[in-house]
């Protein structure tokens, strides 16, 4: 049997850059046969621009105006798993909205796994493609403490994002967010 959510909620996924919130979403959502939308994605369609030509165009500060109107109008749609960029959560809207309207899960990494997730890579716009430890840990003592505010909180260690799935959907189901696993091969007599 499917598990499926209890309450017409948006599982809203958070958490800094490189924790895999997509990944880990994509996968969510297949699992609970839910639609599942990116928030930078949506942010690219709309504007055209990729996230990093948007923070070199108009700054950060302008970038987060846009965002938030974003994730206001996502926050405002039907059940889905909703991956939020790295920085939407920290929006005191977001938060707020957020607890309306979503059940919000913190992807918590480590500074160890973010940095090699992000190593070499030109799309994130707030951490340098090279050496980018010091970066990281700097940005995850800014936003932990915001993060911290989510629902639920799932550890994202170095490993295939479907491990980090099954966790997050017995967390769902200890806190009677999704209905319990009932195994096909279980019947009733």
């Amino acid at each position: 049997m499917t598990q499926k959510l209890l309450q017409p909620k948006i599982l809203l996924l958070v958490g800094m850059m490189g924790v895999g919130k997509t990944s880990v979403g994509r996968l969510l959502a297949r699992k609970l046969k839910l639609p599942f939308l990116d928030s930078d994605k949506e942010i690219e369609r709309m504007t055209g621009f990729s996230i990093s030509d948007l923070f070199a165009r108009y700054g950060e500060a302008e970038f987060r105006l846009g965002e938030e109107k974003v994730m206001e109008r996502l926050l405002h749609g039907g059940p889905c798993v909703l991956s939020s960029g790295g920085g939407a959560f920290l929006s005191a809207k977001t938060r707020k909205l957020s607890k309306e309207t979503a059940v919000s899960v913190w992807l918590k990494a480590g500074a160890e796994v973010i940095s090699g997730r992000t190593q070499g890579r030109t799309h994130r716009p707030l951490v340098p493609s090279a050496d980018n430890q010091q970066v990281i840990e700097r940005l995850l003592k800014e936003c932990y403490p915001l993060y911290a505010e989510a629902d639920l909180t799932i550890e994202s260690y170095n490993e295939h994002p479907s491990k980090t799935v099954v966790r997050l959907l017995r967390a769902l189901e200890q806190n009677e967010i999704i209905s319990p696993y009932v195994s096909p091969r279980v019947r009733n007599k």
